[in-house]
């Protein structure tokens, strides 16, 4: 078997032995024969590289597949022509297009698995009008270490060519206006996206990033918007006036970055640096207020004279409006526990008090009355201890020295108090920022979802935060879809963020608040397990904002500001091209509501989903339940992380355990791992048990009905597609497969009967080894159980159409299939020459069953390095060394260990890089990593 045809043909006759024997595993007797090969020396570890190149190349067409069907069609012209078209009359024309269909946020969560040649390759691909062929493949060129400024690179970039696309959208709708409304569209100003990003600003959860880059970010963000603005109007006014203090403004912004680039611990070089930052200067920029003033007047006065000019000069101004001095907004997140120990300071230093008491609300309100606003610099943010005030600091230095206009988002984690909100109120005015802040809680623990209905109905019952919302003219929440999709399942999670949206809702309404917006960020990613609908770019708009949380402001008269995140490495892929960021905006602007008064105002409400509570909630809570029970399983825990993360490869700069953790990985704690990872561990095993799980048993016993109730129900059948787009991929067999490579008895029984001899010896010592691990008992249990509950679904799934059955299903699941056998092979290979390497002596603590155990749980690189040690391949010579008197001694050749580095420790390491290969591979052709 040399060819990925051969594979695909060899699993399909295996399937077919699954009618004889319902237990048999066609996915692990594939990865037996292909082992057999490679034991035998039939096979080489080159042919398995051939194979899996082979098999790349077909996800990477799969990948630029599926992306190019999401945003169809992708043509340029296609795009714009059908953008503005419609039978509004002005106003319905101006109220659509002057307000933001989507605030896009560019997030860097690790995500970024492709290489930049790889993401390159199957953009083109995508973004072409032939079918997508081999020129979708590229090989991986230099893997760059993904760093901080690496993810804010590719961030700018997908940015900016977002910024291009919405400039052509702009231009499009001013030149529909002026078509249809010759009078009257030079009154049309657009804004029909908003983008921001957080890279380089997020500190919830990691300690590599100082304050200082934050500056440094948006100095340099600054400096290219400015080039950016600049580079635009030389195209139409090439010798305007305004040319000459943009490019000067860009100069100087960008040699202010450079100053923030470096270290600046050191007291005299951070003085120097925010001495030539704060200093009057006649190109330090702070407001573009005067610029877009001047471009609207122009724009006016050039009307009678050339209208392309004046449509030119209102794109500038519109996207002038929209990203300020920067390439957009900045989200800065810290952490609940951050902003409580900075709120101690100030009002518990005894630590005595509950913040989530009464009597902390009582001194919150009356700090919040008394506040007076205090000058800071940079010396003070040099001196700060604390993450949550040095963040406040920040902006404060932002607003006053690089952008005074573009307001900026303060995102609190796992928030689930008023206090805290109101804790973050507080510093906003220490420093004289509330103006130009949005406190942004975030709910997204079970607990935040559980109880955030009454968070969110004392929030707004206080008198402090009511001014503070309407001095911003907004209520800012975020949820998100990553830890609660891992915590209490992806469609549990989506029903609670849904009814959590109604709530705020009925909260503003009930305080009060209906004269304000409620702007509502929903962090997902683009992985099925990561809220970001598999279906379309419809079902991928109304998952997170449903229809039914979209009336809730509707009927309440509240305007609704939809906001949501393009994740890393993935989520660029969006705009990874001029044609696939117009796509994909276009989409967006096709598919959103045209409005708060879309939704249905009356009291009856058109979804049997929300009517039928009786069903709906059972239903809702029993899914809930039975992810619950995975989540708090042992056996479920055990098997995810089995292997650790060493199926995974380095997609980001967050790292991707929690920070402190020092468990070994048989104790390993699944909160111990950040979401993206968990869920990228299901797909790699094969079952994304955070979607599927649980949907089956929820409708035991009351089956008719439960379908009835899906069918019927947009809602329903949304979800159903999202199950069904996950389960399409899925194979519990493949779950299974991995659970046999820690069998005792698989080992013991391979060279049963003379068959291997040659492996008897290593085939002994792993069936010995194996005997007290706990593994193979972990999947086999979880196996039965996911099967149990398959049963369930299926019978569900007969009772329900396929609304939008995968295209080219069954190849695409045999193509992983083919990946996991091979993917077995190869840790099969990796534990036979694991095993096979001779015994050393005990070094640091370190001995050969803890290596054996690091490559048991694909620690792999750890394993390598105590080989290595052990079995060194150079060393110092005689001749390397000055020394005058003679020696005798050694009086070998001195060839060192190269032959156990060439049999047992490089193969490991080619296996373990085909490992991480096949791993991106199967992510492409799940659609995303996670």
């Amino acid at each position: 078997m040399k060819t990925a045809a051969d594979l695909s043909a060899r699993l399909a006759q295996l399937h077919e032995r699954i009618r004889e024997t319902p237990l048999f595993n066609p996915v692990f007797q594939l990865s037996l024969d292909l082992s057999r090969q490679l034991e035998s020396g039939d096979m080489t570890l080159e042919d398995c590289a051939a194979l899996v190149e082979e098999l790349e190349c077909v996800s990477f067409q799969s990948r630029a597949e599926r992306l190019r069907s999401l945003v169809a069609p992708v043509s340029r012209d296609d795009n714009l022509i059908a953008l503005a078209s419609g039978d509004e009359n002005f106003a319905s024309f101006r109220a659509r297009w002057e307000t933001p269909a989507l605030h896009a946020v560019f997030t860097a969560h690790p995500t970024f698995l492709l290489t930049p040649r790889q993401s390159e390759a199957i953009a083109e691909a995508a973004s072409g009008g032939r079918p997508v062929d081999e020129r979708a493949c590229a090989d991986a060129g230099e893997r760059p270490a993904i760093t901080l400024a690496y993810e804010h690179r590719r961030a700018m970039e997908a940015i900016a060519r977002a910024q291009d696309a919405r400039d052509a959208i702009v231009t499009r709708v001013l030149g529909e206006a002026q078509q249809r409304w010759p009078e009257r569209w030079q009154s049309l100003s657009p804004l029909p996206f908003r983008f921001a990003t957080w890279v380089g600003y997020d500190m919830d959860g990691r300690t590599d990033i100082k304050w200082y880059h934050s500056i440094g970010f948006r100095l340099s963000e600054k400096a290219q918007r400015l080039e950016r603005y600049a580079e635009t109007l030389a195209g139409f006014a090439p010798d305007h006036a305004l040319l000459d203090p943009l490019r000067r403004a860009a100069a100087f912004a960008a040699a202010r970055a450079e100053d923030f680039a470096g270290d600046l611990t050191d007291p005299e070089a951070l003085s120097a640096a925010a001495n030539r930052l704060t200093a009057d200067h006649p190109d330090k920029l702070t407001s573009l207020s005067a610029i877009v003033e001047a471009l609207d007047s122009e724009a006016a006065d050039t009307i009678s004279g050339g209208s392309d000019n004046a449509m030119a000069r209102k794109t500038l101004a519109a996207a002038m409006r929209a990203d300020g001095l920067g390439m957009g907004g900045v989200h800065f997140r810290v952490n609940a526990s951050q902003l409580h120990n900075a709120i101690r300071r100030r009002i518990d230093p005894d630590n005595t008090l509950d913040l989530a008491s009464k009597g902390a609300m009582a001194v919150l309100r009356d700090i919040l009355e008394r506040v007076q606003p205090l000058r800071t610099n940079f010396a003070a943010l040099a001196i700060e201890s604390s993450t949550a005030i040095r963040q406040f600091l920040v902006m404060a230095q932002i607003l006053q020295h690089i952008d005074g206009d573009a307001p900026i988002r303060m995102l609190v984690a796992e928030c689930e108090q008023p206090s805290t909100v109101l804790a973050a109120l507080y510093f906003a005015r220490l420093f004289g920022i509330a103006g130009k802040v949005d406190v942004s809680p975030l709910f997204e623990t079970e607990n935040a979802l559980e109880h955030g209905g009454r968070f969110l109905d004392a929030l707004c019952a206080e008198p402090a935060y009511r001014a503070y919302a309407r001095q911003r003219g907004r209520v800012c929440i975020q949820t998100g879809y990553s830890d609660a999709g891992r915590f209490i399942g992806q469609i549990p999670a989506s029903l609670a963020i849904e009814r959590l949206q109604g709530r705020l809702a009925g909260a503003m309404a009930n305080n009060g608040l209906g004269d304000v917006a409620a702007l509502i960020f929903n962090t997902h990613g683009e992985g099925m397990g990561r809220g970001a609908h598999p279906g379309g770019f419809a079902d991928r708009l109304a998952w997170p904002l449903s229809p039914w949380a979209r009336r809730r402001f509707a009927r309440e008269g509240i305007a609704l500001e939809p906001e949501a995140s393009f994740q890393g490495g993935d989520g660029y892929l969006f705009f990874a091209t001029p044609e696939l960021a117009l796509a994909t905006l276009s989409r967006i602007a096709d598919l959103s509501p045209d409005g708060p008064d879309r939704g249905d105002k009356s009291g009856e409400e058109p979804d049997p989903f929300y009517r039928r509570t009786d069903l709906s909630l059972d239903f809702y809570r029993a899914v809930r339940s039975h992810q619950r029970d995975h989540l708090e399983s042992r056996t479920y825990a055990r098997a995810v992380t089995a292997f650790g993360l060493g199926l995974l490869n380095t997609t980001g700069s967050r790292v991707s355990r929690r920070q402190g953790d020092l468990s070994g990985d048989r104790e390993m704690s699944l909160r111990q791992i950040r979401a993206i990872p968990h869920n990228a561990i299901l797909q790699q095993l094969g079952y994304p048990v955070n979607i599927i799980s649980g949907i089956g048993s929820a409708a035991e016993g009351n089956y008719e009905d439960i379908a009835a109730l899906l069918q019927e129900s947009a809602r329903g059948r949304q979800m159903m597609r999202l199950v069904r787009a996950s389960n399409a991929l899925a194979s519990i067999k493949t779950v299974a497969a991995y659970g046999e490579l820690f069998n005792s008895a698989y080992w013991a029984s391979r060279p049963y009967r003379g068959m291997e001899q040659h492996l008897a010896p290593a085939c002994e010592t792993l069936a010995e080894y194996l005997t007290g691990d706990d593994r193979n008992g972990v999947f086999r249990r979880l196996t039965s159980r996911l099967r149990v509950d398959a049963l369930k679904l299926h019978r569900l799934f007969g009772l329900l159409p396929d609304e939008a059955p995968l295209e080219g299903r069954e190849e695409i699941r045999r193509t992983i299939g083919a990946l996991q056998a091979l993917r077995l092979a190869l840790l099969k290979h990796m534990f036979l020459k694991a095993v096979s390497i001779p015994a050393f002596s005990r070094a640091n603590d370190i001995d050969r069953d803890d290596v054996l155990e690091m490559v048991f749980t694909l620690r792999v690189d750890e394993a390598l390095a105590q080989m290595r040690r052990a079995y060194p391949t150079s060393f110092p010579q005689l001749a390397d060394f000055s020394v005058a008197e003679p020696s005798d001694y050694p009086d070998g050749a001195g060839e060192g260990y190269s032959q156990i580095g060439r049999d047992y420790i490089d193969p490991i390491e080619r296996a373990q890089a085909l490992n991480l290969r096949i791993g991106t591979a199967i992510a492409n052709l799940f659609g995303a990593h996670g």
